[in-house]
């Protein structure tokens, strides 16, 4: 659960509800920054909903002490220790790539700002300190393990490594923390990190830049909406057909849109359950959208479903190869929506054009890729580089899978996100009116 806004006053009192990164209440906060800074801010940032509240004089804002992000917070309950992993950090504010720390030329500006001058708010001094992977992070208190154990067998004492967001995680869980390695992370969201060798020619609203749990550049094109939908058709399916093991289910209806179209048959899907950045949706609307001439099979519907999970990823991972020309060697995926072996693996080597890497432990996701920097905290060699551990000691014999794009598959995929295109003013539409 990254970035956000969790705000303590000096008791460490909540003081308001924790707004997720699915909040877009801070877009015009955020825009008003990204043009401060000539650098993309997202509004899920952290900075973002912060100068939100500063700009509309919320009342909490003088009682602000300490903003973190969730694993900041559950961090700190546990070790007393107000410090965040780099890569949940440069989602909170931009880091400089030099001192791995918050860029201090942009702390300057933030804080010229009228309204901030007025609120007395120093980032410095509010945000967790940022830590890279191996550093060590603090160690659990007595009170912290009485959170987790309240029987006291847990004792104090034990070391922990920085906190991370699932998008460091990720990287961490797929072993692409290496520049020209990139991976897919599909869940109730879906975003592409691709680990950059230098930086962009320019800022794109679509494009957010932020770091490895090592410190290095990595493109997000983070999309708000993925499996949700499907998850959504799936429990229909499911109640028609009164099927209760869902693994099955998701198992078959899968693999049966291998049987449709390359291009879905002309039956077009919108999984915007919420706000998408990338495409321009302020509110969520799902949409079927098809013609009287669509061939409107289940195979095609089912296909669609799965194209439109990775159709706004696919809008944005394309700024990035064809007008950056970032070369990209690896991508990996992972994410429950692999779980059907060769399917939605397939479908998003065709998206991206891409030879796509499913590993054994794809489904093991962020909890595990925050276990291993926790390991990598303890059995680091001699300054050994988070890379080399990951490379030499934890992914050396790891069994996976590689599918090339299907040529079919990829022409077939461009049309479809052509129309996507095209239908996006029905989507927009359908906001405004309904």
């Amino acid at each position: 659960m990254m970035h956000g806004y969790l705000v303590l006053d000096k008791d460490d009192n909540l003081l308001v509800p924790f707004r997720t990164w699915r909040n877009n209440i801070a877009k015009v906060a955020a825009d008003e920054l990204t043009s401060l800074f000539n650098y993309k801010i997202a509004a899920r940032w952290s900075i973002a909903h912060l100068y939100h509240a500063i700009k509309n004089k919320e009342q909490h804002v003088k009682n602000i002490a300490y903003q973190t992000a969730l694993e900041g917070y559950i961090h700190y309950l546990l070790t007393g220790e107000k410090v965040i992993g780099i890569g949940e950090a440069s989602g909170m504010f931009r880091i400089d790539l030099n001192t791995k720390n918050y860029n201090q030329d942009m702390v300057c500006q933030f804080e010229s700002l009228e309204a901030v001058k007025t609120s007395g708010l120093k980032i410095n001094k509010i945000f967790p300190k940022a830590l890279v992977a191996g550093e060590e992070a603090g160690k659990l208190t007595q009170k912290g393990a009485k959170i987790i154990d309240p029987s006291g067998d847990l004792q104090p004492g034990i070391p922990f490594c920085p906190p991370e967001g699932d998008a460091g995680t990720g990287m961490v869980s797929t072993n692409s923390v290496k520049p020209r390695t990139g991976n897919i992370s599909a869940g109730t969201s879906i975003f592409g990190m691709i680990i950059l060798e230098k930086e962009l020619s320019k800022t794109y609203s679509e494009i957010d830049l932020v770091t490895t749990p090592s410190g290095e550049l990595s493109a997000m094109a983070h999309c708000n909406n993925c499996s949700s939908e499907i998850n959504a058709w799936m429990d229909l399916f499911g109640e028609i057909a009164q099927i209760k093991d869902k693994e099955l289910l998701y198992q078959k209806m899968f693999s049966k849109s291998l049987e449709g179209e390359t291009d879905c048959g002309g039956v077009l899907a919108y999984n915007y359950v919420s706000s998408e950045n990338i495409t321009g949706i302020k509110k969520g609307r799902p949409l079927l959208v098809r013609t009287p001439e669509s061939n409107f099979t289940l195979a095609n519907f089912m296909r669609s479903q799965l194209y439109a999970a990775f159709a706004t990823l696919k809008i944005g991972l394309d700024l990035l190869i064809d007008n950056e020309q970032v070369k990209i060697d690896k991508i990996y995926a992972h994410g429950g929506l692999f779980k059907t072996e060769q399917v939605a693996q397939r479908y998003l080597s065709a998206a991206i054009n891409t030879p796509v890497t499913v590993m054994k432990t794809a489904n093991e996701g962020g909890a595990w890729g925050m276990a291993i920097l926790a390991m990598y905290l303890l059995r680091k060699k001699d300054n050994q580089s988070l890379e080399n551990y990951l490379e030499n000691e934890v992914f050396g014999k790891v069994e996976s899978v590689t599918l090339e794009p299907d040529l079919d598959d990829v022409r077939g995929f461009n049309q479809y996100i052509k129309r996507f295109k095209s239908g996006l003013p029905i989507v927009k539409k359908a906001v405004e009116l309904l």
